[in-house]
C-alpha cells in the first residue's frame, strides 16, 4: 500500500480516536440538551469542533493512505445536518465567511507557487499539454454529463438549453488540478526531475487559465440557465473590463505585499485575514474577480520580488487552520440523501475525467515530442483535485442558487474520489520514473517546489 503521509504509532492514533469520540459525544449531548442554541458563541464552538474533528479524523485516515482533505470532509459530513446533526443548516451557512477567507488564501498561495522560469523551461511541452488537456477535458466532461443526465437528479428532465449550460459549467469544474496535492507529494518524496517539474508548472499555470475561464463561462451560460437573462456584446465588454481590472488590481496588490514583506514582515496573519475578508468584499462590490486578483498578486510576489517564500510560509501558517474548517464545512454542506443517488454518477464522472486526462496527455506528448518519462507518466500527476475546484463549485453554487446546492454536492463527491486516487497515482509515477529521492522526508515536510533538473 502506498502511504502518502508520515506514520504515527498505534498508541497515538488510539488516543486521538478516544479524544475525537469524547469531543463528539460532548457536542452531541449539548445539542440535544440545548437545541435552541444558535448564537455567536455556538458558531465559535462549531468552528472549534470542526477544526479538532477534521484534524483528528484526517490523522486517523492516514492509516489507509487517504489524504488529509478526505478526513476534513468526512468530519464535516458526520457532524453536519444530514448525519449526527451536531450543527444545523443555519450554523453551517453562518460559517460561509470562512469560505471567503479560504478561497483568497488558496488563490494567493497558488499564484505564489507559480515560477515563470519553470513555465519558460518547459514551454513546448506545457503549451501542448494545456491545449490538449483543456480541449479534451472540456469536451469530454460536457459530453459525459450530457450522456448520464438521466442519472443526475437535478438535471433529469430539464430542457436542452439549461442542460447544456450545466454541462458547460461541469466541464469547467473538471479542468482544474490540485496544487496542494501536488506539493504534498513532492515534499514527501523530495522528487526532482522532468516529471516533477512539469507537473508542478502545469497545475499552477492551469489554475490561472481556469479562473479566467470560469468568469467568462458564467456570463455566457447565464442566459441558458435563466431565460430572463440576456447576454449582449456590452456585457462581454464589461466582463473583459472587469477581468483586466482584476489583473491590474492583483498586480498592485502584489507590489504592495512584496513591499510590506520586505520592509515590515510582521503581523502577516492579520494582513492575510484583512485581505481575505475586506479586499474580497470590496472586489465583489466592484464586480472584480477575487480569485484572479489574488492569484495574480501571488504571481507578482513570487516572480517580481524575493519575498515569494516568505509569502508562502505566511499563507501556510494561516491556511493550516482555515483550510480544515473550509473543507469540513464543505462536508457539512453535503446533502447525504441526495448523495446516496449521486455516488454512481460521481464514479462515472471521475473515471471519465481520468481517462480523458490520460488521452490528452498521450496526444500532447505525441506533438511535443517530450522526454520518455513525460510520454508515459505525465498524466498521473494531473488527476488530483482539491481546494480550488471546491472553491469554484462554491462560486457556481452562489451564482446559480436554483441548482447550486445539488451541483456542489456532486462536485464534492467527485473531488473526494479524485483526491483519494490522484496522490497515490502521482507518487507511483514518481517512484517508477526514478525521480523519488532516497533521502527520507522530515516528519513535517515543507510545501516547497522541487529544484529543476540541470
Amino acid at each position: 500500500m502506498v502511504t502518502i503521509w508520515p506514520r504515527k504509532s498505534v498508541g497515538v492514533r488510539a488516543t486521538r480516536a478516544v479524544v475525537l469520540a469524547a469531543f463528539g459525544a460532548l457536542v452531541f449531548f449539548v445539542t440535544r440538551a440545548v437545541p435552541e442554541a444558535h448564537d455567536d458563541a455556538w458558531l465559535i464552538a462549531a468552528i472549534g469542533f470542526l477544526l479538532i474533528a477534521g484534524t483528528l479524523t484526517s490523522e486517523l485516515l492516514e492509516v489507509i493512505g487517504l489524504p488529509h482533505i478526505t478526513g476534513y470532509l468526512v468530519a464535516g459530513i458526520i457532524a453536519g445536518p444530514y448525519a449526527l446533526r451536531l450543527f444545523d443548516e443555519r450554523t453551517v451557512e453562518n460559517l460561509s465567511p470562512v469560505n471567503t477567507l479560504a478561497l483568497s488564501l488558496i488563490a494567493l498561495a497558488g499564484g505564489a507557487e507559480l515560477e515563470l522560469t519553470q513555465v519558460r523551461k518547459a514551454l513546448r511541452s506545457l503549451s501542448w499539454a494545456l491545449l490538449s488537456q483543456f480541449l479534451f477535458n472540456l469536451l469530454g466532461a460536457a459530453a459525459t454529463f450530457l450522456a448520464i443526465r438521466r442519472l443526475v437528479p437535478f438535471a433529469h428532465g430539464l430542457p436542452t438549453a439549461p442542460l447544456v449550460g450545466m454541462a458547460i459549467l461541469w466541464a469547467v469544474l473538471a479542468t482544474p488540478r490540485s496544487p496542494s496535492a501536488t506539493l504534498g507529494v513532492l515534499s514527501q518524496t523530495r522528487a526532482h526531475g522532468p516529471l516533477a517539474s512539469f507537473t508542478l508548472a502545469f497545475v499552477m499555470t492551469c489554475d490561472v487559465f481556469v479562473i479566467v475561464l470560469l468568469a467568462l463561462v458564467i456570463g455566457l451560460v447565464r442566459p441558458l440557465l435563466d431565460p430572463s437573462a440576456v447576454f449582449s456584446s456590452e456585457d462581454f465588454l464589461t466582463l473583459g473590463h472587469d477581468l483586466l481590472a482584476s489583473v491590474a488590481l492583483g498586480t498592485t496588490l502584489g507590489v504592495v505585499l512584496a513591499a510590506y514583506l520586505r520592509i515590515v514582515e510582521r503581523q502577516m496573519l492579520l494582513v492575510l485575514v484583512a485581505l481575505g475578508f475586506g479586499a474580497s468584499k470590496m472586489m465583489d462590490y466592484l464586480h472584480f474577480d477575487p480569485l484572479l486578483t489574488f492569484m495574480v498578486a501571488g504571481i507578482v510576489v513570487r516572480n517580481m520580488s524575493e519575498q515569494g517564500k516568505k509569502l508562502v510560509a505566511s499563507i501556510e501558517q494561516t491556511g493550516s487552520i482555515v483550510y480544515v474548517v473550509f473543507f469540513a464545512t464543505a462536508g457539512a454542506h453535503l446533502d447525504l440523501p441526495l448523495l446516496r443517488h449521486l455516488w454512481p454518477v460521481a464514479l462515472i464522472l471521475a473515471g471519465s475525467r481520468a481517462t480523458v486526462t490520460w488521452l490528452a496527455a498521450r496526444t500532447a506528448n505525441a506533438f511535443a515530442k517530450g522526454p520518455p518519462v513525460l510520454r508515459r507518466w505525465s498524466w498521473a500527476g494531473l488527476v488530483s483535485q482539491a481546494g480550488l475546484t471546491l472553491g469554484l463549485a462554491v462560486v457556481i453554487a452562489r451564482e446559480f442558487p436554483s441548482f447550486g446546492s445539488s451541483f456542489r454536492s456532486l462536485a464534492v463527491a467527485t473531488i473526494a474520489i479524485n483526491e483519494m486516487v490522484g496522490p497515490i497515482l502521482f507518487k507511483f509515477a514518481l517512484d517508477r520514473s526514478g525521480e523519488t529521492s532516497a533521502t527520507p522526508a522530515p516528519s513535517f515536510p515543507s510545501m516547497r517546489p522541487p529544484p529543476l533538473p540541470g
